[in-house]
């Protein structure tokens, strides 16, 4: 076996060519946009590089065929509540069913990280945000969602024989979108329903940038500071929105008011992978044009849940459920468009979210993935995510 760093375009090539050996022959493998895999290794696009740094390696066989790739890096901004270490990051590992090739790439990623300074190293996570390219698929090997991690089911044998562990489930759930909700949803719906200061209103697209002002109070408040998510600027969410504004559906977009003060959002999206599987990875001209014509054409059943929050003062009084009901009037009608629904994943710190959506009725869990840690001081205790307060 030869490992090879990547240090010039060519070997970038090939980091990126991996995946087409490992999944040739998995139908449920939906290929990423190569531009938003090639986004997070380029520094004009990915703000994670003003605060760390990026190492990539590429594996080959002694008959010179590509049989695996891995990235380390670090980022000063990363940190979990509870660390009391400097823990780099490992992703974007993909191997055939092969433990010394596994090995291998482990190792180069570690030996790296120690160089750097590094304690310890999860994975498998992104060099950026944790929407995106987060987590080992354990439970539900399936087509997965729009920038969301899949793998061999093979991949935790590996991670575990090198001595990687448990750091934190990422739970993902859903429900049949045609379903009828609880009576007690309703019930709870009725009851804030019945008081005028309560409201409940979906996104338009010529007033984005209220808006986002409205989503930047409500995550703020409800999500900064859990799980590592920080702080959001209004500015952000504009441009988030803007990127969004495409494929935006409006009946999917919902934000919930007391006496005009924003306190909660429901933000979900068609899952663009039911569209993006026909595009084999290619997002040039000609393919955006193709796009367009899939986009109309291919009846897209599925969304996504992205963000769900309450603020804190009206958390434990129903607001969950008004907000969930004013979707299904919406979307629960003669001819329906949408007959599927899958949320994001939370993290098992987070149980009272996690216990918010299944309560949500006819929810089920879809998908587990898993966030590992390898301390490199084998002789340190091993902590798992402190659940959130």
């Amino acid at each position: 076996m030869q490992i090879l760093p990547v240090t010039n375009k060519a070997e970038a090539e090939l980091f990126y060519k991996v995946p087409l050996v490992i999944y040739k022959n998995d139908p449920n493998w939906i290929r990423p946009l190569d531009k938003d895999v090639k986004e997070v290794f380029d520094e004009k696009k990915n703000k994670t590089f003003r605060f760390g740094k990026v190492q990539r390696w590429i594996l080959k066989d002694d008959k010179g065929n590509l049989t695996g790739r891995v990235a380390a890096f670090v980022n000063s901004k990363y940190k979990n509540k509870g660390d009391n270490m400097k823990v780099g990051g490992m992703g974007f590992f993909e191997c055939i069913n092969d433990t010394a090739a596994a090995e291998l790439l482990f190792d180069n990623a570690r030996h790296w990280l120690i160089k750097e300074g590094m304690e310890a190293m999860d994975g498998p996570i992104n060099f950026g945000e944790r929407d995106r390219w987060w987590g080992l698929v354990t439970e539900g090997f399936f087509a997965p969602l729009y920038c969301m991690n899949y793998n061999p089911p093979y991949y935790q044998q590996l991670f575990e024989a090198y001595g990687f562990k448990l750091f934190f489930n990422q739970v993902c759930l859903g429900m049949p979108a045609q379903k009828p909700l609880d009576k007690k949803i309703w019930e709870r719906h009725d009851a804030i329903a019945a008081d005028k200061d309560f409201c409940v209103r979906t996104i338009k697209k010529n007033q984005l940038e209220k808006y986002a002002a409205d989503f930047t109070t409500v995550y703020n408040k409800a999500w900064a500071g859990h799980g590592g998510l920080k702080e959001l600027k209004k500015e952000q969410v504009m441009l988030m929105f803007k990127k969004m504004k495409p494929v935006m559906d409006e009946k999917l977009v919902y934000f919930a008011y007391y006496k005009e003060d924003p306190i909660a959002i429901f933000t979900n999206l068609p899952d663009l992978n039911q569209w993006f599987k026909y595009l084999n990875g290619k997002f040039g001209l000609l393919h955006k044009l193709y796009f367009l014509w899939v986009k109309k054409f291919k009846p897209n059943r599925k969304f996504v849940g992205l963000v769900f929050g309450v603020v804190p003062e009206f958390q434990g009084k129903g607001i969950d459920a008004f907000i969930i009901a004013e979707c299904a009037i919406l979307l629960q009608v003669p001819n329906p468009e949408y007959f599927e629904y899958e949320m994001q994943w939370i993290g098992d710190f987070n149980p009272k979210m996690i216990n918010i959506a299944e309560n949500l009725g006819h929810v089920k869990r879809t998908r587990n993935l898993v966030t590992y840690r390898y301390i490199f001081d084998r002789t340190k205790p091993f902590h798992r995510h402190p659940v959130l307060a």
